[in-house]
């Protein structure tokens, strides 16, 4: 992992040097933060390919600085907070982080994360489709670039999203439970999916669809599970 970049944004500089050692023993090449702030001027300086993002931090929280983010780049992002309620997750999902790890935390529960992230970010071709491009009516999903474009203008998706649609687009027409969506594109076991997985396919909808509540691709087969129609 030598090659790959984290950037720890934490304002309690115990915890950041504490990531920073079993990143580092992994392999992986570490960069600091102690705010928001900080974290976006270090990301326009430097290549990052995954983000460590503490929620609440002065001048500029987690939140705030995610949604910065998103408006340029697409690296994963995994929020840390004191929160454990699911209200909490799902909102910090829903502003564009790929995971949620609540503190304190195992520090090697956390590299797990990283590690699981970054082989979505980096691997090209998970689900091993022959071609490089798939088309569904007005989508095409280019699997080596990892660019969506709606009837030739750019969509912006997160690495999950990504994952989600790349799943859904490369089965147009298979309808996928919620379980085998999560298991597949989390490669973990599912527990208490169902909500996770709700927003990940609301915000694709918000992307991709002209009206989000009735919607031409990203379809819901009730009591079953979701699918993209061909």
């Amino acid at each position: 992992m030598a090659n790959y970049t984290v950037l720890v944004t934490d304002d309690d500089q115990d915890i950041r040097d504490g990531i920073e050692i079993y990143l580092r023993n992994e392999g992986y090449n570490v960069l600091k933060a102690a705010d928001g702030l900080e974290a976006l001027e270090m990301l326009a300086e430097n290549e990052v390919h995954l983000i460590i993002l503490d929620i609440m931090m002065p001048k500029m929280d987690g939140i705030t600085a995610t949604f910065r983010i998103r408006e340029e780049r697409n690296i994963p992002i995994i929020m840390l907070s004191a929160k454990a309620e699911d209200s909490d997750k799902i909102h910090g999902l829903s502003v564009g982080a790929d995971d949620y790890v609540t503190k304190p935390f195992h520090p090697m529960e956390l590299v797990a994360r990283v590690k699981s992230q970054m082989r979505r970010y980096v691997k090209l071709g998970t689900y091993n489709e022959q071609q490089s491009k798939i088309a569904v009516q007005g989508i095409v999903l280019d699997q080596e670039s990892k660019e969506v474009t709606l009837d030739g203008e750019p969509v912006k998706l997160t690495p999950i999203e990504f994952k989600v649609t790349e799943l859904l687009m490369a089965h147009a027409g298979r309808v996928f439970s919620i379980q085998e969506i999560y298991e597949r594109v989390w490669n973990e076991p599912a527990y208490n999916a169902e909500n996770i997985v709700a927003v990940h396919i609301r915000k694709i909808r918000e992307k991709i669809e002209v009206d989000p509540k009735n919607p031409r691709y990203l379809k819901v087969v009730w009591g079953i599970g979701y699918k993209i129609e061909k």
